[in-house]
């Protein structure tokens, strides 16, 4: 018997609203399903690790100890398309054989965006 992924969920405020962010991201839909508490990305498709998005009570505190690595060869153009979304660029990074800048999403959660030289 294996473990699998079966998503990565984030605490949130807002699901819907985040998960939108999300999906905007990822070029991939909100599931169908969902409500006030919960809202779902990918789960239903056969792209990848899905998302999840649950309603908390309490904010975030201080920095992520896990966030999403991405990568892309479309560099320029897909900072300009996050920060258009709603991110918010922080710091940008060329060590270790990596160029790669660290963004927040709308809720402050952190990620990163490497480009594939």
């Amino acid at each position: 018997m294996s473990i699998s992924i079966a998503q990565v969920t984030f605490d949130s405020d807002n699901p819907r609203a985040l998960a939108d962010f999300w999906a905007a991201v990822l070029e991939r839909k909100v599931d169908d399903y969902g409500n006030e508490f919960v809202a779902t990305v990918g789960r239903v498709d056969d792209r990848g690790t899905g998302l999840m998005f649950i309603k908390v009570p309490e904010g975030r505190n201080g920095k992520n100890r896990i966030h999403l690595d991405l990568a892309t060869a479309d560099w320029a153009a897909e900072i300009d398309r996050l920060v258009g979304l709603g991110a918010k660029r922080l710091d940008e990074y060329d060590e270790y054989g990596t160029h790669w800048i660290t963004f927040a999403d709308p809720e402050g959660n952190l990620f990163d965006l490497a480009e594939i030289r």
